[in-house]
């Protein structure tokens, strides 16, 4: 385990900041991020709380392994009511945020209430502030964390945020950290925007310590990434063709949510799947795949840098109306 058995609290009605210690009692007994986190919004929240209110509370939560070198060490969740399902939503990303929200020193960040104007939250290390972010409102996640970096001069810099569609109140609008990761699911987003929080932005340089039994975890963690590095899916599977390696087989067992679940199976699934990315382009001999990408403390690099058409979404000459 490797928690720093501390928590930030962040009330946005009143813009006020504090620290309190991780239950432990809790920690033990729920483990992971999405027990945890579940146990404390079930533990902190109404049942019966509209989720797009200011009662709600967003809970940004990291795991006891969090940031350390165990193999998929960099994920993190948020937990939250959601405004899709009305319960509990607890959505998932890797990227390199979580272990920065762990390397700052910090287990946990809860929002509560919902600030009166947009705003984001500034984490550096212990530095923790509630900053103005009417400039950020509106713009895109790519926008957002490329104003933030330009803002802060950092490029270690580690931004979750939310885009137009949360704005909007789409119920099932994502976080997104890192550019490209997403917390995706159950309508987190939407209710980051419920409460006015635009991004949070963090720098952590502690380190983590406080690994119980070090020499054994090195052991374990060692014989964990020996077992991937033997599996022909997370050594073979899943660096070559990315998570995509799912998708024909997927679909050729009838299980491909295609048409809004109205179907199970898509026509055109071997043209997107992950082996038609990774081959070679006959028109032009470039491969789609640029090269793979690692979360914090992966060894399996399932991410994909893809090239693709740049004018493919884009309209040319649309016509000029009357």
């Amino acid at each position: 385990m490797a928690w720093t058995e501390k928590v930030l609290r962040v009330n946005l009605t009143n813009r006020t900041i504090s620290v309190e210690p991780l239950n432990m009692k809790w920690a033990n007994q729920y483990l992971g991020q999405r027990g945890l986190g579940s146990k404390y919004l079930s533990e902190e929240i109404d049942p019966k709380v509209e989720p797009l209110s200011p009662a709600n509370k967003l809970i940004m939560i990291t795991g006891p392994l969090t940031g350390t070198m165990a193999a998929t060490g960099g994920r993190y969740s948020i937990v939250t009511k959601s405004p899709l399902t009305s319960a509990i939503a607890c959505s998932n990303s890797g990227g390199f945020i979580g272990a920065e929200i762990k390397n700052a020193g910090w287990d946990m960040i809860i929002f509560e209430g919902k600030a009166d104007s947009p705003v984001y939250l500034y984490i550096e290390n212990d530095d923790v502030k509630i900053l103005p972010a009417d400039d950020l409102w509106g713009n895109s996640v790519w926008k957002t964390d490329e104003m933030l970096h330009q803002k802060h001069q950092d490029p270690l810099l580690r931004v979750a945020c939310i885009g137009r569609s949360a704005e909007q109140q789409c119920l099932y609008a994502g976080v997104i950290n890192d550019l490209h990761r997403a917390a995706g699911r159950s309508g987190v987003g939407t209710v980051m925007a419920s409460k006015n929080l635009k991004a949070v932005a963090v720098r952590g340089t502690k380190g983590v310590g406080n690994i119980k039994d070090f020499p054994r975890f090195l052991d374990v963690t060692n014989q964990a990434k020996q077992v991937l590095a033997g599996n022909s899916i997370t050594h073979d599977g899943l660096p070559t063709y990315g998570t995509q390696v799912l998708m024909n087989v997927i679909n050729e067992i009838g299980a491909m949510p295609t048409r809004n679940m109205r179907d199970v199976q898509f026509e055109g699934a071997e043209r997107i799947s992950g082996e038609a990315m990774h081959q070679i382009r006959a028109s032009d001999n470039k491969a789609n795949l640029t090269t793979n990408a690692a979360c914090f403390g992966c060894t399996i690099a399932c991410g994909r840098i893809s090239t693709i058409d740049k004018g493919h979404f884009s309209i040319q000459n649309p016509p000029v109306s009357d």
